[in-house]
């Protein structure tokens, strides 16, 4: 069911005004997510007529956008992945959750340098897990993990952090046995936090080096190598964030939390509340209070000026993996993983002919999209197409890699 306010309302409301009051500030990729958006699901990508087999009824069904930004364009693309992630979970294996985070004053920089700092984000945080966890002192082995992007706070602010999610034990150096942690407890978060800081920052001041920086605005004077280093120096003592919740307990809770934090956007349309064509308000969580849920509202312009603070850059992959689940020995090591765990393989799904969109997503989420609306009894066919005055736009940079 459609819900009764999208971000896509706001956009195409005040989205022409925030255009021409911020043009010298919009990028190409905001330009293109904001257009996307907009026209997701209109007339203007095109689409089909369906009717009703049973009782007659017709709706005509308008073609997505595919853009990774839009709200409405998740469901099948998380599915998907969810579906090849599947086989590679280990049963039997607890499971971490681990959440790195840039401090405030280096998350102003990642803001003018996305790809550049966002990159260094996966490198620190993964050589930071990979290292420690290879320590004889803490687990010793070799570990395999995916790592999440998110950029946005439930405020909607600029807040880059990555979500680790990791199998609880790893292969032995000699490669002849599995190595477990201990149970409800991965790695020390302290230990953790002092070397994702070390790391991070010396490729941070290797890239200033290398030129590769950009400075704007208040961070202008930065360009200059003493003020960059007399500007760095406090993020050199400062605690940086570094936490690890509670396992997941094992893999068969897995899926369901990948599903929550794969493929989500800056805000869903569920969290909007009102629109009243000048301000908006949404729900939110205060993590700082308790996780109380709060309600915060925003002038349109504001809101759509902190969505568009989280488009990536284009082809950036937000989803990565790493150890051996990285693509280039994943079954090789995903295999020796089960043998040393003593489980099977699961059983290869057979060869599936071309599948209709509708077909493969009933069968990912269990969600009918042929089921008639009215009448509850017949199904939804397909009986004419409708070109679109815009040509449909390929689908957006994958998530992962």
């Amino acid at each position: 069911m459609r819900p009764a306010l999208e971000v896509a309302d706001i956009f195409r409301q005040c989205g022409p005004s925030f255009r021409l009051s911020h043009a010298e500030g919009l990028s190409r990729v905001q330009r293109r997510a904001m257009s996307a958006i907009e026209l997701c699901r209109t007339a203007a990508l095109g689409g089909h007529v369906e009717q009703c087999d049973a009782c007659g009824h017709q709706r005509i069904t308008y073609n997505s956008c595919r853009h990774r930004a839009c709200p409405k364009c998740q469901s099948l693309a998380r599915a998907q992945w969810l579906e090849r992630r599947h086989a590679e979970l280990l049963p039997s294996t607890e499971y971490f959750h681990v959440v790195f985070t840039l401090p405030e004053s280096i998350a102003a920089l990642a803001f003018q340098n996305k790809r550049t700092l966002y990159d260094l984000l996966f490198r620190a945080s993964a050589e930071t897990l990979r290292t420690i966890a290879a320590d004889p002192k803490h687990l010793g082995a070799e570990i395999g993990f995916l790592t999440i992007l998110h950029t946005w706070g439930q405020n909607l602010q600029h807040h880059p952090h990555v979500h680790c999610v990791v199998p609880g034990g790893g292969i032995s150096p000699d490669g002849e046995r599995w190595i477990a942690c201990r149970p409800g407890f991965f790695l020390p978060v302290r230990v953790l936090s002092r070397l994702f800081r070390r790391l991070f920052l010396d490729q941070l001041r290797r890239a200033f080096d290398a030129g590769v920086l950009r400075f704007h605005g208040q961070l202008e004077p930065l360009r200059d190598p003493r003020a960059f280093a007399a500007w760095l120096a406090p993020a050199a003592h400062a605690e940086w964030v570094v936490y690890a919740k509670p396992p997941f307990g094992g893999a068969e809770h897995v899926l369901d939390y990948l599903g929550r934090y794969t493929h989500r956007v800056a805000i869903s349309n569920n969290r909007l509340l009102a629109f009243d064509g000048h301000t908006v308000q949404f729900r939110w969580k205060d993590y700082r209070h308790e996780s109380r849920h709060r309600t915060m509202t925003l002038t349109a312009d504001e809101f759509i000026r902190r969505f568009l603070l989280h488009v990536l850059p284009d082809g950036f992959k937000r989803i990565r993996s790493y150890g051996w689940l990285a693509n280039c020995h994943r079954a090789g090591k995903l295999a020796t993983c089960r043998q040393l765990l003593g489980v099977q393989a699961p059983a290869a799904a057979p060869a599936e002919p071309r599948e209709d969109y509708r077909d493969r997503y009933q069968r990912l989420t269990g969600k009918s999209l042929r089921d008639c609306p009215v009448c509850g009894k017949g199904h939804m066919l397909r009986i004419e197409d409708m070109p679109g005055s815009l040509p449909r736009a390929p689908p957006g940079p994958t998530h992962a890699r």
